[in-house]
C-alpha cells in the first residue's frame, strides 16, 4: 500500500494544528459519503472503482485488443480530464523511449488538447499512409479543441480507408443520450462508451475515458482498478492526514503546493494532479495554487527559488521505492570525472540520496515537506494513488468551503474566444469586445 508521512512539516505547523483540522477532514469525508454537500450530483467517482464490473473491463480490453491489432497508431482526442488521466498513467508505465521503438501493437498519441496548427499538421503527416484509429472523448462533441482535431482526423481517416471502414476504427466516449457526438456516433455506428453525468472530467480516469487508452497502450487496467478499490475500501486515515496537513499549511500562509517527483515517468501524473486540485479548489478567491517540478532536473532551474525564494510554498514529494530496472555505475581507472566514490552503486541509490539531501535542505530553508511513498511504479499502486488524490481533493475542497466539483471560471475565456471568432449567438459580445480592442 502507498503511504504518507507529514513529519517534515512540523516547525511550520504543529501536530496540534494538524490534529485540530482532522475533525473537519473527517466531516468532509462523511459529507462525501452522505452525498449532501455542494456538487453532490458529481460524486459518481466516489465508489466507481468497486462498481466497475468484470464484464465492463472485459469489453474495454476487447476493444483495446482490436484497435491494437488493426492500427499502427490510435489517436486519443480529448482535453483536460478527457486526456490528462490517461496520459498520466500511460507515461508512468511506459518505456521512456517507446516512441522510438518498433513495438508490437498500436502506439497511443494524443490530439485535441491544444489548438496548435503545427502540432496538428505534424500529426497528420505522421498518420499519412498509416493504419490509425481514433478514440474521441467529449460529453458534448462541441468543445473547440477536440472538435477541431476530430473533424480533421475523421475526414483524413475516411479518405484513407472509406467511410464504412473508418466507422469501425472510431470509438466515441460521450454522453449516454444527448450531444453532437452521441448523435454522430449513433448515425455512423461507432463503438461507444458512456461518460456518466455524475462524473466530472478531472475525476474520470477510472472510467472508459482513461481505461480504454491505457488498455490500448498495453497496460493492465484490471490491476489499475484493483489498486483503486483497495484505496477506496481502506480507512480514510491517509486522505485525512493529507487534507488536514495541506489546509493547516494554507492557513499558515503557504499558498503554493509543489508536487515533486524524482522519476521522469511521473511528469504527467503531476499534470493530472494540477488539474484535479486547481480546478477543484481555485474559486471564490480561495485555493492552494498547484505547481510541479521534476527533480533532479529542475533543481538546476527552479532549485534556487525553492530554496531561497518567498516562503509561501510547501512540497509534496512522490518517491518510488523500487525501480523496474537496475543500472550500476562502473569504475573508471582514470576517474577524471571524480565518480569512483560511487562506482558499484546503483543509479537509483544516488537518486535517493539526492532526494533525501534535497528534502533536508528545503526543510532547513523553510519549505515544509510531505512524502508520499509508492512501493513500485505499477498499475496497482498508481490506482491507489489516483483514488487517494481524488478523495483527498473532495475532502480538502469541502474543508476550504468551496464546491470542489464545479468549474465556473473556465467559461470566461470561451465566451471571449467565441465572440472574437464571431460565432453565431455571440454578436453582442463581439461588438463589445470590438470596442475594447
Amino acid at each position: 500500500m502507498i503511504s504518507i508521512c507529514n513529519k517534515s512539516v512540523l516547525g511550520t505547523v504543529s501536530e496540534k494544528d494538524i490534529e485540530a483540522l482532522k475533525p473537519q477532514a473527517l466531516a468532509a469525508a462523511q459529507t462525501l459519503e452522505k452525498g449532501d454537500g455542494a456538487g453532490n450530483d458529481f460524486l459518481g467517482w466516489l465508489h466507481l472503482p468497486s462498481e466497475i464490473t468484470a464484464a465492463e473491463l472485459d469489453d474495454i480490453n476487447a476493444t483495446a485488443r482490436q484497435l491494437r491489432q488493426e492500427c499502427d497508431y490510435v489517436v486519443v482526442i480529448g482535453i483536460g480530464g478527457s486526456y490528462l488521466g490517461a496520459k498520466a498513467v500511460i507515461e508512468a508505465l511506459s518505456d521512456n523511449f517507446a516512441a522510438y521503438k518498433q513495438n508490437e501493437g498500436a502506439k497511443v498519441v494524443f490530439a485535441g488538447n491544444n489548438i496548435g496548427e503545427d502540432y496538428l499538421y505534424d500529426l497528420m503527416r505522421l498518420l499519412e499512409g498509416k493504419r490509425f484509429g481514433i478514440v474521441v472523448i467529449s460529453k458534448s462533441g462541441t468543445t473547440t479543441e477536440p472538435a477541431i482535431a476530430f473533424r480533421l482526423l475523421k475526414a483524413m481517416l475516411e479518405k484513407q480507408v472509406g467511410k464504412a471502414e473508418a466507422s469501425k476504427l472510431i470509438v466515441a466516449i460521450t454522453d449516454a443520450k444527448r450531444g453532437a457526438l452521441r448523435s454522430l456516433a449513433t448515425q455512423e455506428g461507432y463503438k461507444t462508451y458512456v461518460i456518466a453525468d455524475n462524473v466530472g472530467g478531472r475525476f474520470s480516469v477510472l472510467t472508459p475515458v482513461g481505461l480504454l487508452p491505457v488498455a490500448i497502450a498495453g497496460f493492465d487496467i484490471n490491476a489499475l482498478v484493483a489498486g483503486a478499490v483497495e484505496m477506496e475500501k481502506a480507512p480514510a486515515d491517509m486522505m485525512v492526514d493529507y487534507a488536514a496537513t495541506r489546509n493547516a499549511l494554507y492557513q499558515a500562509g503557504k499558498k503554493v503546493e509543489i508536487l515533486v517527483n524524482y522519476n521522469p515517468n511521473l511528469h504527467f501524473l503531476a499534470e493530472w494532479w494540477k488539474q484535479l486540485y486547481g480546478e477543484s479548489e481555485g474559486k471564490d478567491g480561495k485555493g492552494i495554487f498547484p505547481a510541479s517540478v521534476d527533480f533532479t532536473t529542475d533543481l538546476h532551474s527552479m532549485g534556487q527559488w525553492i530554496q531561497d525564494g518567498e516562503r509561501t510554498i510547501f512540497e509534496t514529494v512522490i518517491t518510488v521505492e523500487r525501480q523496474r530496472n537496475e543500472v550500476v555505475i562502473p569504475t573508471d581507472n582514470a576517474d577524471l570525472d571524480g565518480l569512483n566514490y560511487i562506482a558499484g552503486r546503483r543509479v537509483d541509490e544516488v537518486n535517493k540520496m539526492a532526494e533525501l539531501g534535497t528534502r533536508l535542505a528545503h526543510v532547513d530553508g523553510g519549505v515544509p515537506c510531505m512524502l508520499i511513498t509508492l512501493p513500485a511504479l505499477n498499475e496497482k499502486y498508481l490506482g491507489q494513488l489516483i483514488y487517494f488524490f481524488e478523495k483527498a481533493c473532495g475532502m480538502s475542497g469541502y474543508m476550504l468551503g468551496v464546491n470542489p466539483f464545479n468549474q465556473p471560471g473556465v467559461e470566461a475565456y470561451k465566451r471571449n474566444m467565441f465572440a472574437l471568432l464571431n460565432k453565431p449567438g455571440y454578436e453582442a459580445q463581439s461588438a463589445e469586445l470590438a470596442k475594447r480592442l
